[in-house]
Formats: C-alpha cells, sequence, structure tokens
C-alpha cells in the first residue's frame, strides 16, 4: 500500500440542509449526534493518523517516536493515545504535541485535544490492535538507551548547575556507534571516560575529539552523556554547543551577571562542548579559557569535539592549544569500505525493527559501501532513501532502483575535486615514502617515481595549473611537472601494471 492510498478518503454526510458535504480527504466525516460519544477507534483510523504522522515528520522521526503509539478512543473532543515507554511520552508531549493534534485532526475533525498516557504492562482493553510492523516496544530506529528511561530531563536536553544545555539524541550511545579501525580509539577512550568520569584513576582530562564532517564525534559526544547519565543519574553533566555556550554568556553579560555565570560553572560535574571551531568573539574565548583552566584545576571531566585539532584552530591562544593539548587527543578517520559497510548493515537492521520486510541485497550494501564515501550522515541518508522507496512502492529494491535513488549523491561524489594534500598522502602511504621526502630535493629514484606519480595524479584529479603544482611539490618548475606527466602517460601506454597501480590510486582518492 502505498502513502497515497493511507490517505484515502471517507463517504461524506448530509448537512443541516440536507446536501452532502464534500468530503476531506483522509478525514472521517463524525454523524451528526455522536460527537459527545465515547468510541474505539477503528483500525483503519488508526493506520491512517500513523501515515499522516509519517508523512509530515519523515521516515526518521517517525520511526523513533511513534512507531509505539497507540490510538484508543475518542471521547467527544479529546482522542486518547498511550505509549510504553514514560520518556516517549515525555519527549512526544513536549517536541510533537501540535503534530499529533494536527494529524488526528484531519481523521477526526472534531477533535481537539489529545492526551498521550503511558501504558500499563497488559493494558490491552481498549487498544486498538496495531499491525506487528507498527508495535516494537521501544523505538525502532535505534533502541533508547537505558539511561534515558525514568530519568529526569525526559527532553533529551543536560542540565547542570542552573544551564540547561543542548539537546542529545537518544539513538546516540556507545552501543549504538559502529567501530572500526578509523575510529575504535576514539570509540575506547570515550567508553573509558564515561566509566571513570568520578574516578581517582581518570586519564582522560582533558578528551579532545576530532574527525571531518560526519565521523562520528557528535555521536561521541552524545553517547558520553547518555552513558554517564545511566551510570550516574544525578551527575551535574552539560552538553552544549559552541553556538549555546556563546549564547549562554552573552545573555549573561547583558543581565550583568557575568560572575554568576562563571560561578554556576563550577557544581558541572563534566562538560561536553561540540563543534570549538565555531566559538567566536575575543571575549567568549576569554570566557572559555578561563572556564577550561577552572574545569581542570579542580579535576572536572572536560571533553571537547572539533573538526580541527586544538593547533589548528586560529582562535585559541598559545596557553589554550596547550591545555587541551595535555590531555588525549585522538582523531576519528574517515571510514573504510569494511566500516561503512557495518554502518549500513546497522542502519538496515534498524529499520527491520519497524519493518521486517525491508530487505537489502549485499551486492546493494556492497555498492552503496564503494560509492558512499562521504561519511556515516550520507549513508543514513541512502538508507532512508531506500526504506521509503520500499515503503511506498513495494517492489525489491534492485541495482537499478538503487542507482537511481542515490544519483544525485553519487554524482556529487564524482565531481568532488580532490586536493593536492590527500594526493600527497596517498602516495607516500602507497610508495613508503615521506611527505618531506617527495617535497625535498632528492633525485633517487625511490623518491622520484611517486613525485612523478603524484604530479601527475595532480593534473588528473584537480583544477590546479602547472605553475601551482609545480609550487605545491616543493617549489618545481612548471616544465618540471609537465615532463612528469608525459613521462607517466607514456609509461602507461607501454604498462598495463602501471595502469593498474594508476587506477587503484585514483580509487583510493574516490575517483
Amino acid at each position: 500500500m502505498t502513502i497515497q492510498d493511507r490517505f484515502s478518503s471517507e463517504p461524506g454526510r448530509n448537512n443541516a440542509l440536507g446536501q452532502a458535504d464534500k468530503p476531506i480527504e483522509g478525514r472521517e466525516v463524525v454523524p451528526a449526534g455522536v460527537s459527545d460519544a465515547v468510541e474505539l477507534v477503528k483500525d483503519a483510523q488508526a493506520k491512517r493518523v500513523h501515515a499522516l504522522l509519517q508523512a509530515r515528520l519523515g521516515d526518521e522521526v517517525y520511526a523513533s517516536w511513534f512507531a509505539a503509539l497507540e490510538i484508543h478512543k475518542r471521547d467527544g473532543a479529546k482522542i486518547e493515545t498511550s505509549v510504553p515507554v514514560k520518556f516517549l511520552q515525555s519527549w512526544i508531549q513536549s517536541h510533537y504535541s501540535d503534530d499529533l493534534l494536527e494529524c488526528c485532526q484531519n481523521v477526526f475533525p472534531m477533535v481537539e485535544h489529545v492526551e498521550v498516557r503511558l501504558r500499563q504492562p497488559g493494558d490491552q482493553s481498549s487498544a486498538v490492535e496495531q499491525p506487528a510492523a507498527q508495535t516494537p516496544a521501544v523505538a525502532p530506529s535505534a533502541p533508547l538507551p537505558s539511561a534515558a528511561l525514568g530519568v529526569a530531563q525526559p527532553s533529551g536536553r543536560t542540565q547542570a548547575a542552573g544551564f540547561v544545555g543542548s539537546p542529545i539524541d537518544p539513538r546516540l550511545t556507545l552501543e549504538s556507534f559502529v567501530v572500526g579501525p578509523a575510529n575504535r580509539m576514539a570509540h575506547a577512550a570515550a567508553t573509558q571516560v564515561a566509566e571513570t568520569v568520578f574516578s581517582e584513576t581518570r586519564q582522560y582530562n582533558p578528551l579532545f575529539l576530532t574527525a571531518s564532517v560526519g565521523n562520528g564525534k557528535t555521536h561521541l559526544l552524545h553517547a558520553i552523556a547518555w552513558e554517564v547519565r545511566k551510570r550516574h543519574p544525578h551527575a551535574q553533566l552539560l552538553y552544549l554547543t559552541a553556538e549555546r555556550f556563546r549564547f549562554e554568556f552573552v545573555e549573561a553579560l547583558q543581565s550583568k551577571g557575568a560572575m554568576a555565570f562563571k560561578e554556576k560553572f563550577r557544581g558541572v560535574d563534566i562538560l561536553l562542548i561540540d563543534d570549538l571551531e565555531y566559538l567566536s568573539g575575543p571575549a567568549t574565548e576569554q570566557e572559555f579559557e578561563h572556564l577550561v583552566n577552572a574545569l581542570l584545576d579542580s579535576n572536572r571531566q572536560l571533553v571537547v569535539a572539533s573538526s580541527k585539532p586544538p593547533n589548528a584552530i586560529d582562535r585559541l591562544n598559545d596557553r589554550m592549544r596547550s591545555r587541551l593539548q595535555g590531555g588525549l587527543v585522538v582523531e576519528l578517520g574517515a571510514p573504510d569500505f569494511e566500516l561503512r559497510r557495518g554502518i549500513l548493515k546497522r542502519r538496515i537492521e534498524s529499520k527491520q525493527m519497524v519493518d521486517p520486510s525491508f530487505q537489502v541485497a549485499p551486492e546493494i550494501i556492497d555498492m552503496l559501501a564503494e560509492r558512499l564515501t562521504d561519511g556515516g550522515r550520507e549513508l543514513d541518508g541512502a538508507v532512508i532513501r531506500l526504506h521509503m522507496h520500499w515503503d511506498c512502492m513495494r517492489v525489491p529494491i534492485t541495482t537499478e532502483i538503487t542507482e537511481t535513488i542515490i544519483r544525485n549523491m553519487i554524482h556529487g561524489i564524482e565531481q568532488k575535486r580532490t586536493r593536492i594534500e590527500d594526493i600527497l598522502k596517498v602516495v607516500s602511504r602507497h610508495f613508503g615514502v615521506s611527505r618531506s621526502d617527495i617535497l625535498s630535493q632528492r633525485r633517487h629514484r625511490s623518491v622520484v617515481w611517486p613525485r612523478q606519480i603524484g604530479m601527475f595524479l595532480s593534473k588528473q584529479l584537480t583544477a590546479r595549473s602547472l605553475p601551482e603544482i609545480g609550487r605545491r611539490f616543493g617549489n618545481r618548475d612548471h616544465t618540471t611537472v609537465l615532463h612528469a606527466i608525459r613521462k607517466i602517460d607514456g609509461e602507461i601506454s607501454k604498462n598495463p601494471r602501471l595502469k593498474d597501480e594508476i587506477e587503484d590510486l585514483k580509487k583510493l582518492l574516490g575517483h
């Protein structure tokens, strides 16, 4: 059944003048005289509300928060619904109450209020039976961590010392983080911090996570927060983006409460700061420096994430860089093929918790893992698109369908321009020579050959001119670059093995 099928309209009714009302698509028109009756909600009506929620909020939000929602009965202008977990009840009430009401009003026009209550075990007296694919015990996209159940601050925001932090996602836990060679050290460090936040044997303070966009640093910050909550429910834990920190500080300055702002942070047990590179403003940077010093001097845990390591963030002064580098700085690398494949399988399994009929063949997973190399968020997006196609069309997902669905994603990757720095890194690793040797004046064949291949790849895969390539390869003349390109081009035509080697290097560079 397609989403369009789910929105089929009900027959109309006669109004006071005896004329037939025009039926509203997707709505049940309630007969006159029964608006105050208590009625059980029919299965078809409940399905229609669920379909409207899914179409309105998107597949991911629906799967996370509404798949376990049951719609029981209508009592005049009120609809009664229930969920099995208090955290879901609080989250829906605080974040999606208006959306839920509007979707219910599309099916039941007279409804003015939706009650979301906590469903007790075995409470089936008035519940409408939902399809098996729509009634998992918990939010299906990724299981809610036990720390999120029955704990204070149900909205997913951290709160400490009078501060309200940025939201944390209950799906981003240590258990849901897919581990591979590129991120194993970072995951181990995050686990260690979460387990020893109040221990005298704490080793990594501060912990500095650095990674490109989509490689998992924010996931680990959220995971640390959930794990600490689970182990220490009363811990004073605060998660802030750099933008949120700046907002709090500016607000304190405007209200002349800068001193109170500083004092409140003294009560925080663990502070997690995301996107440090976006911290801007001299006063904000200075205040952050004082805060870091105060936290570390009082032996409180600090975890920071940034797309750049401390020594590459221009806004940090030498003292701040030294302090942040005094703990553990760990990089999350780009996921390799096996890790990307593992992430895809995990995301597909999460979808199958909602819809067991959703199947993706291993060869499709391999194709996605090979072509989508920009990070975890891109992989998430591919799985969401595939599941939406399956949900609407209900035809097997083939290679051709997958190509069509993610064409614009793959197209973007094919057009991506590689940096000369990337080429130097790949060539250096492939031939076992250092980057400094490639850029040096050494003329030994073991160095000249990788240098010439690097120049050849730079001309093919970047938009740089010959003089620019020469400058990036040790301030060489453009004629040297031209000679290298012609030499490698000539060798490729005579040596099939070299041609294959060049193609392998291009694949490593994402081409």
